[in-house]
């Protein structure tokens, strides 16, 4: 059995243009959970406030997946950890420090031994509130290995329970992930009592493989991400991993909990909470997965579906056929899809999204399944919302636009003149009612789905006078309009106060 230890909700996250808020977050953990993840990294509990509050919120929410909460091998970061995990059901700590020379010299600044007692003090604290521990040497793959030997033996005595192997720059290859696995599983002493875990990242592409070849030689938990999302060029791709071991059980000889019918539904969802669709040519879930245009590979398909077809479409999630929902839809079709697709909503929640899905239900004729994730996750309740927006433009002249924004309790309508287009205009009267500075880093327009009416997607950047960079997204069937509601989500994440603080690459 291979544990699967998903890392969207902390290595994921902690990528530029990834973040979540809590509510996000905490919809994603439950849909992980229905998933069958067993392990849910939730986040860096002393990161931030809001990191704290993450790990907090998700281990009451979750009732089955064990929650984990990163830590240094520092007191304060393992005293918040163990604080924001106090009414988790299933508590795991994840401890680490970095072991490669490079690290300890220019980094950290310590000797090698200095690392092994600040890892025994690690573990032994986290061990004093929880079973399970997982201790970390960051960049072992660049680390002197019979070092790794010496301080991966202290952590089995200190009382770590599992022990992650990093290649935290993504340095290595199948080859040497393998025999480096190998190679521990050989010499450390004791290992055989407790699991070994990888975690690789993707710079050269060889995330997946070296996971894999990881497993081939003795690991039995698989660190990864959905989409395969992370620091740089992302992690190890949780769909991808899932999806090998069931593909080729005669070479893997190994299983996981894994309902892979569930990877396109949590796919789907970060895709909708972060804004960062999936490219279309990616493996498992990308749209063209299961996709045949070439005349031979039609034919192939139609007279045998095994010709050029390794998986079949249903077992991660793709349906033959589809239950398009319209006007005349009522609540159960609603919910039952919205269940299909791994999201329930709270019985609060339920009219609100339901006259949600009749107001769009005017505006196009038929509802996907992408136009429901985006109803239930829509943001409710939030400090900025732009209630109406009037905008004039015209050929060969310049563009108006009127905007009633709501701060608070407070109701503010701007004027702009003179705008170079209808989205340049209505940003002047926003920015003029919010008191926003800085300037649009970059602007993505995309439909949701292919038919005539989908609704419109933008994504922005917004890059403050200070340097900071946020990311805000903006749905309607009116793509002005979904552009203003970009630049009113950027508002709501400066209020969230949410910074991307990089503490580690492990």
């Amino acid at each position: 059995m291979i544990k699967i230890f998903d890392t969207t909700l902390r290595d994921g996250e902690q990528a530029p243009g990834f973040s979540m808020n809590i509510s996000e977050k905490i919809l994603m953990a439950r849909q992980l959970e229905r998933l069958g993840v067993d392990v849910i990294e939730a986040g860096f509990a002393n990161a931030s406030p809001d990191d704290f509050e993450s790990v907090k919120q998700i281990s009451e929410a979750c009732e089955r997946a064990e929650i984990c909460s990163l830590s240094r091998c520092h007191e304060g970061d393992i005293e918040a950890s163990i604080k924001a995990l106090q009414k988790a059901k299933n508590p795991y700590i994840h401890v680490f420090i970095a072991t490669s020379d490079l690290h300890l010299q220019y980094k950290l600044k310590i000797s090698r031994d200095e690392a092994i007692k600040k890892a025994i003090m690690g573990i032994k604290l986290a061990k004093s509130f929880t079973k399970k521990v997982e201790f970390s040497p960051e960049d072992a793959t660049r680390s002197d290995h019979q070092f790794l030997v010496e301080i991966l033996e202290e952590a089995i005595k200190a009382g770590a329970t599992t022990l992650n192997i990093p290649d935290t720059v993504g340095y290595s290859t199948p080859q040497e992930f393998g025999e480096l696995i190998k190679f521990l599983k050989e010499n450390v002493k004791g290992i055989n009592k407790v699991i070994i875990s990888t975690h690789c990242h993707n710079d050269l592409g060889l995330a997946t493989a070296n996971s894999l070849a990881g497993v081939l030689n003795g690991a039995r938990q698989v660190e990864c991400t959905i989409n395969g999302i992370g620091e740089r060029a992302g992690n190890a791709a949780l769909e991808e991993i899932v999806m090998a071991i069931k593909t080729r059980p005669e070479f893997f000889k190994e299983i996981t909990n894994i309902n892979s019918k569930r990877l396109l539904a949590a796919s789907k969802l970060l895709a909708q909470i972060t804004g960062s669709n999936v490219q279309a040519n990616k493996a498992i879930v990308g749209r063209n997965a299961f996709a045949h245009e070439a005349g031979i590979h039609q034919h192939g398909i139609l007279s045998n579906r095994l010709t050029y077809e390794i998986m079949k479409p249903s077992d991660v999630g793709y349906k033959e056929t589809q239950l398009i929902l319209g006007k005349h839809s009522g609540r159960n079709a609603l919910m039952s899809r919205l269940n299909e697709l791994g999201i329930y909503p709270k019985p609060k929640d339920i009219e609100r999204i339901f006259v949600n899905f009749k107001n769009l239900a005017d505006k196009k004729k038929d509802i996907f399944d992408e136009d429901l994730i985006l109803l239930a996750t829509q943001k409710v309740n939030e400090k900025y919302e732009l209630l109406h927006a009037k905008i004039i433009s015209e050929t060969d002249k310049k563009a108006q636009a009127t905007a009633m924004v709501r701060i608070g309790k407070k109701i503010i309508e701007e004027n702009a003149k003179n705008g170079d287009g209808p989205i340049s205009s209505l940003y002047s009267a926003i920015l003029k009612a919010s008191k926003l500075d800085g300037t649009l880093k970059s602007f993505r327009a995309h439909a949701l789905t292919a038919d005539k009416d989908a609704i419109g997607i933008v994504d922005i950047e917004w890059k403050e006078k200070k340097g900071k960079v946020w990311h805000g997204q903006g749905a309607d069937t009116n793509v002005t309009i979904a552009s203003g509601k970009a630049l009113i989500d950027i508002l709501n994440r400066r209020e969230i106060g949410k910074k991307y603080i990089k503490h580690s690459q492990i």
